[in-house]
């Protein structure tokens, strides 16, 4: 075996397995389209550019390490960004990041670029008032323009729950915004 480049690498029960070097090529191209996916993913769950750069690193390796879950046939993509989320969502936990950010100043109207910036900010406010669940399905849906059936594979429920989850959660986030047209 002095021919091929053996890698050893700790999989996720601490035990070591020989892994080639094909094989590390072979995840890495297939990871490698997703990364910037996953970092918009993060950035928009943690609102942090670098501690959403930590949490795609620590997914990518955890993904690595869980890679014999992945259930044949199935994609890559919902698994990972399921992993991606649940880093976010560990990261929101640890560090104690639960404050609520008092909406202010809702610009109705907005013709400008500065009233569009404001715009914008209001609604990130709002979505940080917003559970977990709820802010995990907009990004998915709205930043990573993600198809209903693979919002339902990284949440973990059907489509009809995923698809139910999406709604409730636009309607609570027309309601923090004093959305005057949202159904009560």
């Amino acid at each position: 075996m002095a021919w091929r480049r053996i890698h050893l690498v700790a999989d996720a029960a601490v035990q070591l397995r020989v892994v080639t070097r094909a094989e590390a090529a072979a995840f890495e191209a297939a990871l490698g389209p997703l990364i910037e996916q996953a970092h918009r993913l993060a950035t928009a769950m943690l609102h942090d550019s670098a501690a959403a750069q930590d949490v795609v690193q620590e997914a990518s390796i955890k993904a690595w390490r869980k890679l014999d879950r992945l259930r044949p046939g199935s994609e890559l993509r919902p698994w990972y960004m399921g992993i991606v989320a649940n880093e976010c969502r560990t990261t929101l936990r640890s560090r104690w990041r639960r404050s609520v950010v008092p909406l202010q100043g809702q610009v109705r109207g907005a013709a400008g670029p500065e009233d569009a910036t404001v715009a914008a900010q209001d609604t990130l406010r709002a979505m940080r008032t917003l559970r977990h669940k709820d802010r995990l399905v907009l990004a998915l849906h709205f930043y990573l323009d993600m198809p209903v059936e693979d919002i339902a594979d990284v949440v973990g429920t059907s489509m009809p729950a995923a698809k139910a989850r999406l709604y409730r959660a636009i309607h609570r986030l027309r309601v923090r915004l004093g959305d005057p047209e949202a159904p009560s």
